[in-house]
């Protein structure tokens, strides 16, 4: 078993956090011969697919092509398979439209089978443990003072990735961040039953719904992501899935996620109160609520580059394009309808370059997913799960290849990373 560090104090590469990201950069670090350890502050692997409830992970296709494969993909299809599904091909399933296209996967299988490749790559894992402190070591590496249920540790790293999601490790480190003035509201996730959606009158409990909110018992993003009127036939359709909003905090430190969640559920707890009391609901309940709150925004770092909206909605191969992402500009908001979209033009398919994946001043130091540096609209389009997955490879075999040439990420060949990657079936932009 590889699950616990209890000899082991010095890795080639310490990986924080096992999202969605996170996952992917420590499996792959550990195929390309890094000693790895990989710390999560959950008991679960793969972050909003698993713990948030967002278990329908995309794009992977872009204009009936596949554009983000590798390791992420490696997992989904091994779900989909485990679970007896028929693994979807661009040709054939991909619409001409982008908007929408996600695999839905089982939460249990896909942690368990994250488990699995991590341990099979030999990466050590750490959970229920998050990080405490962060110093420059000898030799250009990392000191990392981790905080575990027993007590602080530290541990040693040639190099870090910050896979937090929040730039959590970032900061430890010392480099700057850009935090919003405002950020994306929240999404808390749960699954509904106990009642036939063609047998009830949403009209009439919309009009219910909609007394309340003007009583103020009740807020119209308790049900939906509109902030203007009712629309709880859109909760109950989705049967709670993805379907309302969570305002104003930013849950980048402890305070913040701790009211999230706090917020989160009593609104999920007032609106089903409400809905119990509607005909036909009184046997409404909820199977199935995220143990975690899903965060879209909280803080981006700031690069050595940075991806703007422009560069996105371009489609820019930069010279150090490391990977592709795909998804339309997908800016919740608190305000309307709650979301500012715009898709991209056909045949357009973004780049992601390994400078914004490098704090500005930093040396041995990589991050992995939504918390690159990027702008807010840039950023509302390449946090999703597949290019977070996409990114993730990138840092481990950026890691990796620095440890083996004793060099600085920076400093790693272009040519060399796409070669590494592709040998682990990802899919590399063309310079």
């Amino acid at each position: 078993m590889t699950t616990h560090s209890s000899r082991n104090t010095n890795y080639d590469t310490i990986i924080i956090g096992g999202g969605t990201a996170g996952v992917v950069a420590a499996i792959q670090a550990g195929r390309a011969g890094a000693k790895a350890l990989l710390v999560e502050k959950s008991g679960m692997l793969g972050g909003t697919v698993t713990a948030g409830g967002v278990n329908y992970p995309g794009l992977f296709f872009a204009w009936k092509k596949q554009v983000v494969a590798g390791i992420g993909w490696e997992l989904v299809q091994r779900c989909l398979q485990e679970t007896g599904q028929r693994v979807p091909e661009p040709v054939h399933d991909f619409e001409k439209t982008h908007g929408s296209y996600h695999i839905p996967v089982d939460r249990f299988i896909f942690a368990a089978l994250c488990d699995e490749a991590v341990e099979a790559a030999g990466v050590e894992m750490l959970f229920h443990t998050m990080i405490a402190g962060l110093a420059p070591g000898a030799g250009g590496g990392w000191e990392v003072t981790l905080c575990t249920k027993t007590g602080l540790t530290t541990r040693t790293a040639s190099v870090i990735i910050d896979a937090t999601g929040d730039a959590n490790a970032t900061a430890l480190a010392g480099f700057p961040l850009s935090i919003p003035d405002e950020n994306q509201p929240a999404t808390l996730c749960c699954h509904a039953g106990g009642y036939d959606t063609s047998a009830l009158d949403i009209d009439a409990i919309n009009r219910a719904f909609d007394a309340e909110v003007r009583a103020g018992r009740l807020h119209y993003t308790d049900a939906s992501w509109n902030t203007k009127g009712p629309d709880v036939g859109r909760w109950l359709i989705k049967a709670g899935e993805n379907a309302t909003h969570t305002h104003h905090i930013n849950a980048r430190d402890s305070e913040g996620k701790t009211q999230l969640e706090i917020e989160a559920r009593k609104g999920l707890l007032r609106f089903y109160r409400f809905l119990r009391r509607q005909p036909k609901l009184e046997k409404l309940c909820i199977v199935h609520m995220a143990p975690e709150c899903g965060v879209r925004e909280t803080a981006t770092i700031q690069g050595k580059r940075t991806v703007t909206v422009d560069d996105y909605v371009s489609g820019r191969v930069w010279d150090d394009a490391v990977c592709y992402s795909f998804y339309m500009i997908d800016l919740h908001v608190s305000s309307g309808n709650g979301i500012e979209g715009r898709g991209l033009a056909e045949g357009v398919v973004p780049t992601i370059p390994r400078g914004a994946m490098l704090p500005a001043g930093s040396r041995n130091f990589i991050v992995a997913g939504r918390c690159i540096s990027s702008d807010r609209l840039a950023n509302s389009a390449l946090r999703v799960q597949a290019s977070c997955m996409a990114i993730g490879q990138a840092a481990g075999a950026l890691a990796a290849l620095a440890v083996q040439h004793q060099i600085d990420p920076e400093e790693v060949a272009i040519d060399e990373l796409h070669h590494l990657l592709r040998r682990h079936q990802a899919i590399t932009p063309k310079l």
